[in-house]
């Protein structure tokens, strides 16, 4: 992890487009607020290409999707790639309906993610690899790796495969991470902040499996403290403490 990448988005407050979906965006749009990004919620395609011009990130994620939203997440996609800026794609729920899997590969014969972030069971269907689902959660088992590095190598971008142990593929290096608590699995939207967090991250000048690392470690150190606080007693009660704690110094959260 390194902490000048957080330092770095902190002072420049990166402008991140979100086409998200509508169970988390104030949960989303308060964390990235906290950790130091600034977001915009924009779907709608009259408005999108401006937006993305404007924006220094662009946040894909299919968890509500429609198919009114589908050409917005493509034109603003487009609209970021022409700009060169960061794209990150989170297929929520993609193994879910054949509806969700086709809209996201339509998406991404169009437009080309940095990064793609997602859980084992959501990763693995990108890759063609045979994996247990339940709705939006990854319920089955096998080898994380080959499926982070399928992606990576597939769709020619950044695998960040999360769960137990985050899995990261830039090219063909791997990094893990394994800091975080079980308690964000019991919070609806935790993921799709990651999601917020990465692309903001991807805003700096460091390198690409730096950024990915740092924000998936961070995300996991400020979890942990949090839940380890004698005043969380569940989700409910962990949420605005860990919003607090993603604006926090490595020292505070007890980072090194």
């Amino acid at each position: 992890m390194d902490f000048s990448i957080i330092q770095n988005v902190r002072s420049q407050q990166p402008l991140i487009h979100h086409l998200t979906n509508q169970v988390v965006m104030n949960f989303t749009a308060n964390g990235l607020l906290s950790f130091g990004g600034v977001p915009i919620m924009a779907k709608a395609v009259e408005e999108v290409a401006d937006i993305a011009t404007i924006a220094d990130g662009v946040l894909i994620n299919i968890g509500t999707l429609t198919p009114a939203e589908v050409p917005a997440m493509i034109l603003a996609g487009k609209t970021a790639n022409d700009r060169n800026i960061p794209v990150v794609l989170d297929p929520v729920g993609v193994t879910a309906t054949p509806f969700r899997s086709s809209m996201v590969h339509q998406l991404l014969k169009e437009v080309q993610p940095t990064a793609i972030k997602g859980n084992a069971g959501e990763l693995a269907h990108l890759a063609g690899i045979p994996w247990k689902s339940k709705g939006v959660d990854s319920i089955g088992d096998g080898n994380t790796e080959e499926v982070a590095i399928k992606v990576a190598e597939v769709y020619e971008t950044t695998a960040v495969l999360t769960g137990k142990t985050d899995i990261i593929c830039s090219g063909t290096k791997l990094m893990h991470n394994q800091l975080g608590n079980d308690i964000l699995t019991k919070v609806t939207g935790a993921g799709c902040l990651l999601g917020s967090l990465l692309t903001a991250c991807f805003t700096t000048d460091d390198s690409i499996d730096k950024q990915a690392l740092t924000a998936v470690s961070f995300y996991g150190l400020a979890a942990h403290h949090v839940a380890t606080k004698p005043e969380v007693n569940g989700p409910g009660t962990f949420i605005p403490h860990f919003i607090d704690a993603l604006s926090m110094s490595m020292d505070k959260l007890g980072g090194s």
